[in-house]
Order: C-alpha cells, then sequence, then structure tokens
C-alpha cells in the first residue's frame, strides 16, 4: 500500500534551518503531484508548498515564500522540504501529501490522496 513516512523534524531555534523529508513507498512517485502541509496548535492545516510531477513548477505559501524550497527526486522516491530562517510561528506537525488528480488547486488539502503521519517541527526564540 502506499506509504509516506516524514522526517527531519526536530527542536531548531529562530533563524535556523531544517531539510524534511518524505519518503514514498507503494507508488511510481513520477505520477503524483506532492506537497506538504503543517498544523500548529490548535490550528487548521495549512498548506506550504507544492511540487508538479516533472518537478518544474513549485508553489509556495505566502508565509514561507523566500524561505523554503521544495524538491524532489523521483528515482529515490523522495521529495524535500528545505527551509531556513525559521520563525516560531513555523512551529508545526509537517505533513506530506500525494495526489494523481488533475485540475484541483495544490493548496487544497481536498486534493491530495495520501498523507504522511507527520514530522514535529519545534522553532525556539
Amino acid at each position: 500500500q502506499v506509504q509516506l513516512v516524514e522526517s527531519g523534524g526536530g527542536l531548531v531555534q529562530a533563524g535556523g534551518s531544517l531539510r524534511l523529508s518524505c519518503a514514498a513507498s507503494g507508488l511510481t512517485l513520477s505520477n503524483y503531484r506532492m506537497g506538504w502541509f503543517r498544523q500548529g496548535p490548535g490550528k487548521e492545516r495549512n498548506f506550504v508548498a507544492a511540487i508538479s510531477r516533472s518537478g518544474g513548477l513549485t508553489y509556495y505559501a505566502d508565509s514561507v515564500k523566500g524561505r523554503s524550497t521544495i524538491s524532489r527526486d523521483d528515482a529515490k522516491n523522495t521529495v524535500w522540504l528545505q527551509m531556513n530562517t525559521l520563525k516560531p510561528e513555523d512551529t508545526a506537525v509537517y505533513y506530506c501529501a500525494a495526489t494523481r488528480q488533475f485540475g484541483r488547486t495544490s493548496s487544497s488539502a481536498t486534493t491530495y490522496d495520501y498523507w504522511g503521519q507527520g514530522t514535529q517541527v519545534t522553532v525556539s526564540s
């Protein structure tokens, strides 16, 4: 079955960096548009970034634009989210998601068919 496993979260000071990984199995990654979402304490799950099947198109939430980079390597069945200049408000559980659907917005959680269990990112001030 399809599995998405996130890793790379942790505790970091404000201004620091983290690289989150999403290891995919049970699917042909090149067939999927991939996304990252996050959910802070008491908050809704919000879009962070997405990458097209080819990797040629990327999308970012305004809150992380310029500080984050999403990338993929289909041969390694892995998607990454590099986050720099982290802020306390970036504290959240970060989720990886995959979709085969066409024509639906990358920033909507309902677009995605598969989700990982999440990895905690905590940014201290």
